[in-house]
């Protein structure tokens, strides 16, 4: 019998780029009864999975010997106190660790008011001190949220390292005969903690790392009496790190401005008044008080009052939506111009925003193929890179007769060009961009291979109820016979006052949007399969179906007729009867929503086959089809559109199905990519591969094209890294460039790979 495998998440500070994660990975697969390691870059984070107890002392140390910070995500329910550092934080400051994510729950760790900078855990800790493992570097150490690059102990190495540089370059003007010791001085400041790093990494299983390969072309350059080149080298390698940690920063925040959106506080009406509490602290059931202006701090329904929404920030909408008593508020939204009083509906560390920033943290876990070649490749490339310097250092002086301090300068000078790390941040920080700038609009995919894989889509089913239509009837037709269409309305909706039936809260719905003046009804009551009647203002009504009003009134056969046409639009209609004659006709019908249509032309512009799959019957269903655009297959059971779902796949397409997450269970599971269409519920946002939050059917194009966008941003990325690389090559062997060039070429893609991925930060759709 197999063990089911247990995970455990971690907190990783100063991991800001793809070779830091591969050297966590490497580092922590090594260690005893773990099976399986997932790293996050932009998440800063790890999930260890490992069938029996995991020893966490040894994760933390092995990740801190690379000079990480690291602490365990709590798990829900345990106590507040912190986990044991791996590191001692007299010597290694993890400023960079204030991740304070009010309301964001990792996998049941609740962040709310748990500043990691707050974690001294020197203090009082004989184990904290106990694991200070030696030679640690803190080359990676970053800032706290907010705070300027240029604060951060990166940046002051760099700046050090700079600093002495400079000093080297005036001490050897003045002084000729110590040029080659202060340089060698110089050098030592940056080159001690990249040496440490590289140590660090080979005994954990990284020997041919980008610090490993920088260490030995330092020393070779020293050997071959390029010291001064050597430092310029390790300055502009700082540099191009602190520029990477700035990048990912960016990337961070870009999930963590998600995060940031719902307030810090919130107004709680308790024994008649309001008191301000954290807003961490609600609890379901709490009712709040929303002023005009203020972010809502949970998600909730409206209990009373109204007031237009600005959804903006969280959905990207531009038009604020007016809501009113019953229906749903999320957090992080704005109240426009009315007072609300909110009953919560969801715990800070469970509201829609916190689950979709903890989602999309976990997606960015789980590897695009694209990156998993990527990483499989680097494995190669990395120790081809050493081969081909040593081969270029040591061939020609002994074939040809080379001059070897040339020779051996090209050699070095290869090590820098070939250091992997713009290829292998290529695929990873695009695709960790895309993932977040779809959740910041609402289109969340659960990880690189399902966003990797919307771009090949090219047939996507819809279920009807719920996903191309709202998932509830609205009046769409009054017909007045005798009497004019406000007084229809106001008799209807006097007899179903009261009633929660879907068509009668349509009638309701539709006199209080036109404030219809609705009379009280007497003796109202339900006939069982025939509608409802009473009296109003001493005249006998009834309102029900067209069989059940005919046999209370005669029908003309113009009546009969436009009942038939009405029906035959798919619509249910119900007949008013007053006083014995047929007063009007009231029909019905859940409606597409507003930008169905348009939605499903985003796709066939795409090139992209749309089909209608519905239980519905099937003139309602073609109804709705042909005002769609779409072809419709109707009158389907759960099992006929997971059939038709593998039709189509085998016809040699790829299949996205688009559903409720509940009665489309198995068409989700059957299609290519299964997406969920729902306004942040938890069916939404755990089931299937994708979620459209927002319920906007054109988001389905919107998908596809972000897909699209991210694998040509990812080739233009490799493009760049590749072709930059291969330039240098020639130009080294040629001998027009050399050691600083050559790290210029490295750091410079990655700078350039890391900016152009930033770009789909910016992304619309």
């Amino acid at each position: 019998m197999t063990t089911a495998l247990r995970q455990t998440r971690f907190k990783i500070g100063g991991m800001d780029c793809a070779s830091c994660a591969a050297k966590i990975d490497t580092a922590v697969r090594r260690l005893d009864g773990v099976d399986d390691v997932s790293v996050s870059v932009t998440g800063a984070s790890m999930t260890v999975s490992h069938g029996g107890p995991l020893d966490d002392d040894k994760v933390l140390k092995q990740v801190a010997r690379l000079g990480y910070g690291i602490v365990r995500a709590q798990a829900r329910g345990e106590a507040s106190a912190p986990s044991a550092s791996a590191q001692d934080h007299a010597d290694h400051d993890h400023e960079g660790h204030d991740h304070d994510h009010e309301g964001h729950d990792h996998e049941g760790h609740d962040h709310a008011g748990h500043d990691h900078a707050g974690h001294d855990h020197d203090r009082g800790s004989a184990r904290g001190a106990k694991q200070q493992p030696e030679g640690s570097s803190h080359l990676h150490s970053h800032a706290e949220p907010g705070q300027a690059w240029w604060r951060t102990r990166r940046a002051a190495l760099t700046l050090a390292c700079a600093a002495a540089l400079g000093a080297a370059y005036g001490i050897g003007h003045l002084f000729p005969a110590a040029e080659r010791w202060v340089f060698l001085a110089a050098l030592l400041v940056g080159l001690v903690p990249i040496a440490r790093r590289a140590l660090m990494a080979a005994l954990a299983g990284t020997p041919f790392s980008i610090e490993m390969l920088m260490t030995i072309a330092a020393v070779g350059a020293v050997m071959i009496n390029a010291t001064e080149e050597a430092a310029a080298v390790v300055v502009l390698f700082l540099i191009g790190e602190l520029l990477e940690g700035v990048a990912a920063g960016r990337a961070r925040a870009s999930i963590q401005g998600l995060a940031d959106l719902v307030p810090k506080t919130a107004l709680v009406e308790r024994a008649g008044g309001t008191s301000e509490v954290p807003a961490e602290r609600l609890g379901v059931g709490d009712v709040i008080v929303v002023r005009p202006g203020d972010r809502i701090p949970a998600d909730g329904d409206i209990v009373e009052g109204s007031s237009d929404i600005d959804e903006a920030p969280v959905t990207g909408e531009s038009t604020p939506k007016r809501k009113s008593v019953g229906e749903p508020v999320f957090a992080g939204t704005i109240n426009s111009d009315g007072v609300l009083k909110v009953r919560v509906t969801a715990a800070a560390s469970d509201n829609t925003i916190a689950r979709v920033v903890r989602l999309v943290e976990e997606a960015q876990e789980a590897k695009a193929p694209t990156e998993r070649f990527i990483d499989r490749f680097s494995r190669y490339y990395t120790p081809g890179v050493l081969a081909v310097g040593a081969l270029v250092a040591v061939l020609p002086p002994l074939v040809a007769g080379g001059d070897w301090n040339e020779w051996i300068y090209k050699g070095l000078a290869i090590l820098l060009i070939g250091c992997p790390c713009a290829l292998v941040i290529s695929t990873p920080a695009a695709i960790a961009a895309g993932l977040a700038t779809g959740a910041r609009r609402g289109l969340l995919m659960k990880g690189g291979a399902v966003l990797e894989g919307f771009r090949r889509i090219n047939a996507v089913a819809f279920d009807k109820t719920g996903t191309l239509t709202a998932g509830k009837p609205v009046v769409t037709d009054i017909v007045a016979y005798g009497r004019d269409e406000s007084t229809v309305l106001g008799l209807a909706a006097a007899l179903e006052q009261g009633s929660s039936h879907p068509l009668a809260v349509a009638i309701l719905d539709r006199a209080k949007a036109e404030k219809t003046q609705v009379p009280s009804a007497v003796a109202a009551k339900a006939i069982s399969g025939k509608g409802v009647e009473g009296s109003v203002g001493g005249v006998a009504v009834f309102l029900g179906s067209g069989p059940a009003a005919g046999e209370r009134a005669d029908m003309t056969q113009a009546q009969r007729l436009a009942i038939d046409s009405l029906n035959g639009q798919g619509k249910t209609v119900s007949v008013l009867v007053a006083d014995g004659l047929v007063t009007g006709l009231i029909a019905m019908r859940d409606e597409p929503r507003p930008d169905a249509a348009a939605g499903i032309a985003a796709l066939k512009g795409e090139g992209i086959r749309a089909v209608m799959l519905t239980g519905d019957n099937r003139r309602t269903a073609e109804a709705i089809a042909a005002s769609l655009g779409i072809e419709a297959r109707a009158e389907l059971l759960p099992q006929d559109k997971q059939r038709i779902v593998g039709e189509l796949q085998g016809e040699g397409l790829t299949v996205a199905k688009v559903g409720d997450g509940i009665n489309d269970a198995p068409a989700l599971a059957a299609a290519d990519i299964g997406i969920a269409m729902g306004g942040g519920t938890d069916v939404a946002l755990e089931t299937a591969d994708a979620a459209i939050l927002h319920g906007r059917v054109a988001d389905v194009a919107r998908m596809v094209r972000l897909s699209r966008a991210v694998m040509a941003n990812i080739g233009q990325n490799i493009t760049v890294a590749l072709g930059l690389k291969a330039v240098f090559l020639v130009t080294t062997i040629a001998g027009i460039t050399g050691l600083w060039p050559a790290i210029l070429a490295d750091t410079g893609a990655t700078v350039l790979v890391t900016a152009n991925a930033m770009r789909l930060l910016r992304w619309r759709g």
